[in-house]
């Protein structure tokens, strides 16, 4: 992910600071054996629900006839913070970054305080990017996270016990001084786990929930591709394990007809024992270990991606929109570009030490995904819907989910890397 790389380029230069309390009360931050989300943590899905409810209201999505739920944040624009299959003794999915949190305070560019499923807009780079201003260079001190995607709340407009919806309205200004006015309209809602269209074993627990993630040009004047593009951008974080290895299948094809299979340059080359393809599906090693990112372009991307953590026998699922035939996706590189409309469908990301003995962010690593660019005139809107499933159970029942997910059988992804 694109903002943990610059947070931790914050946090290695030492430029975080204190500016304003982002909540009225502070907590004692939690020891980083307790942030590290590995399977020796002993925190409860009921433990994350109770520390975030010390600091800001939640809506809490359940159904009466099951364990399964949902923790949105109204404070942070909805974003999904974590969800459980079983909320009487389960684990929660998300990470959460607590010592931030704790603090009661807002940093400078970024606040990463964590959540499975968060609303963000790019491009984040370029020419048309709208987190730096006209002029400034795309170096750490003159990036900022528009506080739209940061630390603004979103009105809540209608919820239930199984849904919740926001709106926000934005003025953006890009670095090329074009004006994006958007209203954002984002709901977060539980689906059916068998909506996945896969047979799923009685004995395994799960949850499955979907953000539908829309925006409108509410300005007098059309987005055009020559003074720059919007698009959504949705990130989910989650709890590593020294076992996560992320699944991502993708279109075969000649590299002269579709382009390269894999990004894997964006923090320097990915090591060969920590990437690596089987046929037509691609694994990376999640264990927040190694800073490492990947993506892929929408003309080798499926409308589905995930991961597997064997130490916990928990298989999660993300469907999002993929057009057939789009192939204009912003390019959020730090640099005047050549093609910033040649950027990734979809993305994952492997928290690590940012340099020899620093500690890491989290750790945990991240799911992404991204619509096309929303060349839209006024009145128009462009919708992103991202689904997140998550399936907990034995690795026999969890195989048959896998295969017909992914295409591939779990006994393949526990052994792509030694």
């Amino acid at each position: 992910m694109a903002a943990t790389e610059w947070a931790w380029r914050v946090l290695s230069a030492g430029i975080l600071f204190s500016t304003t309390a982002c909540q009225p009360m502070a907590d004692v931050p939690l020891s980083q054996n307790e942030l590290t989300g590995s399977t020796g943590d002993a925190r409860s899905f009921q433990d994350d629900v109770e520390f975030l409810e010390r600091h800001m209201e939640l809506v809490i999505l359940r159904r009466a006839d099951s364990r399964a739920q949902v923790v949105v944040a109204p404070h942070w624009q909805g974003r999904v913070m974590t969800s459980t299959a079983n909320s009487d003794n389960g684990i929660g999915y998300g990470w959460i970054n607590e010592a931030l949190i704790a603090s009661g305070e807002l940093q400078p560019h970024i606040n990463a305080v964590g959540g499975e499923d968060r609303f963000w807009l790019g491009p984040e780079g370029g020419q048309f990017s709208i987190f730096f201003k006209s002029g400034d260079p795309f170096d750490l001190e003159h990036w900022q996270t528009p506080p739209a995607l940061d630390t603004t709340p979103y009105e809540v407009t209608t919820r239930d016990d199984s849904q919740v919806a926001f709106t926000h309205h934005v003025t953006l200004t890009n670095y090329s001084d074009s004006r994006f006015d958007v209203r954002i309209n984002r709901a977060v809602r539980l689906v059916e786990p068998s909506g996945l269209g896969v047979a799923i074993p009685p004995s395994v627990q799960s949850v499955a929930y979907e953000s539908e993630n829309t925006i409108t040009n509410v300005g007098p004047d059309a987005w055009a591709p020559d003074t720059g593009l919007l698009s959504i951008w949705i990130l989910g974080m989650f709890k590593h394990s020294s076992k996560t290895v992320v699944i991502i299948p993708f279109r075969a094809g000649a590299e002269n007809d579709l382009g390269p299979i894999v990004n894997d340059a964006y923090f320097g080359k990915v090591p060969d024992d920590r990437l690596t393809i089987r046929d037509t599906v691609l694994f990376f090693r999640a264990d927040g270990a190694y800073r490492s990112k990947i993506g892929l372009s929408p003309q080798r991307s499926k409308p589905i991606l995930g991961s597997y953590d064997a130490t916990r026998q928990l298989l999660t699922v993300v469907r999002y929109d993929l057009p057939e035939g789009a192939t204009d996706y912003v390019n959020s590189m730090w640099e005047f570009q050549d093609e910033p409309y040649a950027g990734d469908a979809v993305n994952s990301y492997n928290d690590g030490p940012p340099s020899p003995g620093a500690a890491a962010l989290g750790p945990f690593y991240e799911l992404e995904t991204s619509s096309p660019v929303a060349a839209l005139t006024p009145g128009q809107s462009l919708t992103h819907k991202h689904q997140t499933y998550h399936f907990e159970g034995t690795e026999v029942s969890l195989d048959k989910i896998a295969q017909e997910a992914f295409g591939v059988g779990l006994n393949t992804v526990v052994t792509a890397f030694p």
